[in-house]
Formats: structure tokens, C-alpha cells, sequence
């Protein structure tokens, strides 16, 4: 094997993978619909790329790899089969690409793109290089793949399509488990049992931790799968292997604690104090878990904690733009109620007493029809609400809209404004000093954050 295409190479997850081949040495080409940060970037490491499909475009592939998006009438898919071309989804490529490596994966439904970033930057500060893919760009490595120099590859471990039953890990990592996917996994149970056999596929000698804080991973420890695998817990909980230990604020609005080991022989491990820059009780968990990882390899602990309190976070996630006229902006990738959750709580103790405006992006049809009165409740926590036009990602347009939720929260707190530029408009005339602002989106809202902070520059 030495050309592989990509069809769908502009995605996160794709273009990952198609950065790491390239930086092997692999010919590499890859399609897509539409030009974005990551089909740019991959283009410029090296990779042939093809804006739109065209038959033509797998012509001298060894293999191809096609994002979950991409269906079987696709061109390039059927071109593919006709020449005799292998068409693989991701979870039948990774076996490939992990090949002889120490693989350590970061699944839940909520937290594995910081999890996995906390753990390749220490393991990166530390000199360990590994090799990593993360579901977002990890701002002080300014990428989120690399092809390391070490055995070891950090994998944020995807659950739709079941992407994460192609991995075989020697570590791994469950954040959470809360139903979502619903287009994938049509009852909790389908998404219950995916996480089942995606730790049923732990190597003999590996080690899985859990959030023993999480009611979905409490009932996975209730499974007779589970007794057969290697874990630790870790949590908040007192009874956690892992435990974090004394909270308190610092002075960034963020948590310090005493990360400490239960042994069960004797008084707790204090192993050393932690000190976040990234905000809420959410990243202490998954700080937790990737000091857990860390301290199981058998690196430095003196030396993870100390980049840790450097870990300035990953892309969209809490992420903090410049205030302008006393407001301040913050681009955060929550698609699901609990996300919505933890970022709101982590702005309430981020900026405490700053009135919070969030506008939301709902991300396909099918996770806001079938959670709908969850994200009702979580918005509720906001002081103003704003929701656009629904993100259709990989869905048709199936005629719902979030309308539903705007009259539950009552026109008091929310309103409907499908159009960014719209959005912008009424924010610029409508935010004071010192409010916050939470564009929570994992589409394309950012937009909105770009066009108010320069509305709001004009009107200096």
C-alpha cells in the first residue's frame, strides 16, 4: 500500500489520518464538497487534493477510505469498486494505520477531544513524541495529528459509525456514556452496547480507566463484559482508584486540586497538585483521567503535572476570544444538553456574576427532535438564548425546527433567528458591558462570533 484517497478528506477525522500518512511518507489525495481549514491544511503538508467527486479522482489509489458521510451512490465510491479499488470506512482502515503501535483511546460521549489533548501535550512536553489524532487542532501544537517517533499513538476514540471498534488499545479511556447519536444508535441500549464491545477489545495486558462519576459508565460496570478487562476508575467520587482532591478556585477562574491515588492499602496517595487553565468541574474529571493514563505509563508525574497547568486547551472548546467594549466572546463546541451544561456552569465560575447570552446551533435534525426537552432545560441556565438554523451535517432536511424549544423557554429568555448576519445584528444591539457571550456550535457559528466582534469594533 502506498496511495491512499480519502474521499471526505476536509473532515476532522479524515484529514488526521491523511496527515499522518503523508508525513510517513505515503502518497496521499483525498475529495471533498466543500473547502475548509482542514482540506487547506492537508493540501499544503503535501496531500493531491480534489474539490468535489469525480470518478476520475481514485484512478492509482491502493485503497480508499470514505468518511461516515460519504454513501454508496457516491462517484468515487462506485468508481472505486469497479476498478477493483478496497473502500473502507475508518474503523477498517485504523487496524492499518496503529499497526505495532501502543495505542491509547479516549472514548465517551462528552470530554474526549480535551482528554486526548491533555494527554498528548504532556506526553508531548515530556519528549515522549507520540504519534496522535484529536478531534480538534490542539492550540500550543497548533495541529491535532502528528506522526510521532515513539510506539505510542493517543487516538481520540469516535463512537459514530462505530469508528472505535477498529481499535485494539493498550489504554483506554470511557469519559462518560449518554445516549446521542441518535441517527446511528436509535436507543440508549445500541449506544450502551457499542461501549461494551468497544472495551471488550482492550488488550489482555492494557488498562481502561472510568469516570466512576458518570451514571452511563455506572452501568457499564454492571455488565458481566467488564469483569473481564483491566480497569481503574477515577473521579470526584471518593471511592475513585483516581480521585481529585481538594478543589479550589485559582486566580483564572479555573480549578486547582490534589490529584490522589486510592490504593486500597492504607491512606490515600497524595501524588501531586494539579493547576488548570482550562475552566470547570468537567475538566477536572478529564484532567484526571489523562494524569491517570500518564502515571500508569510510568512517566514523570512532577513533569505531567507541571505541562499540565501550561495546557492552554483545544480549538472551540472554551475557547476565549479578545474582549471587545467589555464583552467577551467565547467559541465552545457543545452540540448536546450536557455539553450545554457543563459550558455554561464553566462560565458561571469563569466570569462570576456576568450575565450569560448563548446562542446555539443545534446540530442535525434527529439529536434535537429526540433531545429536545433536555436541551430545553439546559438552555434554561442561560440569562438569553439565541438559536439559528439547525446544523444539517451528514442529514437531510426533514422539515423540524428547534420552535419548539424557543416558546418553552418563553420569548423572555429566547428568540429564533436563523440567519448569522441577523444574529449578529441583534447581539451588537442588545449586549452591554460585561456580558458574556457562548456561541456553542459544532458547525459553522463561529461566523457569527467573527461578525459580532467586528460589528462591535465599528461601533467603538
Amino acid at each position: 500500500m502506498r496511495h491512499v484517497h480519502f474521499i471526505g478528506i476536509g473532515g476532522t477525522g479524515l484529514s488526521a489520518i491523511a496527515r499522518i500518512l503523508v508525513q510517513r511518507g505515503y502518497e496521499v489525495s483525498g475529495s471533498d464538497n466543500f473547502v475548509s481549514v482542514y482540506f487547506n491544511d492537508i493540501a499544503r503538508d503535501g496531500a493531491k487534493t480534489f474539490l468535489g467527486h469525480h470518478p476520475d479522482n481514485v484512478r492509482g489509489a491502493d485503497v480508499v477510505v470514505r468518511s461516515s458521510a460519504i454513501k454508496d451512490d457516491n462517484p468515487e465510491v462506485i468508481s472505486a469498486i469497479q476498478l477493483g479499488i478496497p473502500v473502507l470506512k475508518r474503523s477498517d482502515f485504523l487496524p492499518m494505520l496503529l499497526k505495532s503501535s501502543d495505542t491509547i483511546a479516549i472514548a465517551g460521549s462528552h470530554g474526549k477531544t480535551t482528554t486526548t489533548s491533555m494527554i498528548l501535550f504532556m506526553l508531548h512536553e515530556i519528549g515522549a513524541d507520540p504519534s496522535f489524532i484529536s478531534g480538534a487542532i490542539v492550540k500550543q501544537l497548533a495541529t491535532n495529528a502528528h506522526a510521532g517517533s515513539s510506539d505510542l499513538f493517543v487516538i481520540e476514540a469516535d463512537e459514530y459509525d462505530y469508528m472505535f471498534l477498529g481499535l485494539n488499545p493498550l489504554i483506554s479511556v470511557i469519559t462518560n456514556i449518554e445516549h446521542d447519536h441518535p441517527d446511528c444508535f436509535p436507543t440508549p441500549e445500541a449506544y450502551m452496547e457499542a461501549f461494551v464491545q468497544f472495551l471488550s477489545r482492550q488488550r489482555p495486558n492494557g488498562t481502561a480507566f472510568l469516570c466512576v462519576d458518570d451514571p452511563g459508565v455506572r452501568q457499564l460496570l454492571t455488565r458481566d463484559a467488564v469483569t473481564l478487562v483491566n480497569f481503574k476508575t477515577y473521579g470526584l467520587k471518593s471511592n475513585a482508584d483516581y480521585l481529585a482532591s481538594g478543589l479550589k478556585l485559582n486566580p483564572a477562574g479555573c480549578f486547582n486540586f490534589d490529584f490522589v491515588l486510592n490504593s486500597g492499602k492504607g491512606a490515600p496517595n497524595n501524588l501531586g497538585n494539579c493547576r488548570l487553565l482550562v475552566p470547570g468541574e468537567h475538566n477536572v474529571q478529564n484532567a484526571l483521567a489523562a494524569l491517570a493514563v500518564i502515571h500508569t505509563l510510568g512517566f514523570p508525574l512532577s513533569e505531567a503535572l507541571n505541562a499540565l497547568s501550561r495546557f492552554q486547551g483545544a480549538d472551540r472548546r472554551f475557547d476565549i476570544c479578545d474582549p471587545v467594549a467589555g464583552i467577551t466572546i467565547v467559541n465552545d463546541y457543545a452540540h448536546h444538553p450536557t455539553q450545554i451544561d457543563h459550558t455554561i456552569a464553566a462560565a458561571r465560575t469563569r466570569f462570576p456574576g456576568a450575565p450569560i447570552w448563548v446562542v446555539w446551533e443545534p446540530h442535525t435534525y434527529t439529536r434535537t427532535a429526540a433531545l429536545e426537552k433536555d436541551f430545553c432545560t439546559s438552555l434554561s441556565r442561560a440569562d438569553h438564548v439565541i438559536i439559528t438554523r439547525i446544523y444539517p451535517a451528514r442529514e437531510k432536511d426533514n422539515g423540524y425546527t428547534p420552535l419548539g424549544i424557543v416558546d418553552a423557554l418563553g420569548s423572555k429568555k429566547a428568540c429564533y433567528i436563523p440567519d448569522f448576519d441577523q444574529v449578529a445584528g441583534y447581539l451588537v444591539r442588545n449586549l452591554a458591558e460585561n456580558d458574556v457571550l457562548l456561541v456553542l456550535s459544532a458547525g459553522n457559528a463561529p461566523a457569527i462570533s467573527q461578525k459580532t466582534l467586528a460589528l462591535l469594533k465599528d461601533r467603538l
